[in-house]
């Protein structure tokens, strides 16, 4: 998509922020983070720049925008895969909750793939913004999009601690353990070694490196 709708026809009227922000993302899209351009933004939806300035204060306002834009589709992709593959109600809850943790490891790479223009954006540096943190080593005060990914990651392992499954003394720290490792193999398909490699061999990688890590969680 090069234009959003239209110009000036692409947005109603009171809408223009986020049709900018639209905009954005589809540039995001196709350049990652270096490709979010206030100016090429307000273009292409069919306003002048200064009516742009008058949503955002600057281009790291836009940017900041559009990368909880990518955090909201990475969840979306997380919360996808796991009703793609929910197990039958009633279940083994230790199965299920391994399972849950599986399909949301599989959503965040598959977001990565498919993606990788919003996903690089989702995990910029806007300026000398740093995420804040709770003592307990939580998200507080992240952004609009920013929290549900990792929230989703959370409540998966404390799903296993409280079915039981959680090797002895794991718990603490396992959803950074999890989310580095996904992330690494995410980066390692996009820029490193694995990016050429083909898709069938692609989907076995991901699945054995998935399945350690909730091997190394779980009981």
């Amino acid at each position: 998509m090069s234009e959003v709708r239209g110009a000036k026809a692409g947005y109603h009227h009171g809408d223009l922020r986020n049709a900018l922000v639209e905009a954005a993302s589809e540039l995001a899209r196709g350049g990652g983070p270096e490709a979010v351009v206030l100016r090429e933004a307000a273009r292409r939806v069919g306003v002048s720049p200064t009516a742009a300035y008058r949503h955002f204060a600057n281009q790291a306002d836009l940017l900041r925008a559009v990368k909880d834009e990518g955090q909201r589709r990475l969840a979306d992709s997380m919360e996808a895969v796991l009703a793609e593959t929910a197990p039958p109600a009633g279940g083994d809850p230790a199965e299920a909750a391994k399972a849950r943790l599986m399909a949301l490891g599989l959503g965040y790479v598959r977001f990565a793939v498919t993606e990788p223009g919003m996903y690089r954006t989702a995990f910029c540096r806007v300026g000398t913004d740093r995420e804040k943190w709770t003592d307990e080593g939580g998200a507080a005060q992240a952004g609009p999009g920013d929290a549900r990914s990792f929230l989703l990651l959370v409540e998966a392992i404390d799903a296993i601690d409280a079915a039981g499954a959680m090797r002895p003394g794991a718990r603490t720290g396992a959803e950074f353990a999890a989310w580095s490792s996904a992330h690494g193999l995410a980066m390692l398909i996009l820029d490193g070694p694995l990016h050429d490699v083909p898709p069938p061999q692609r989907d076995v990688i991901v699945d054995r490196a998935l399945t350690t890590i909730l091997d190394g969680l779980t009981r």
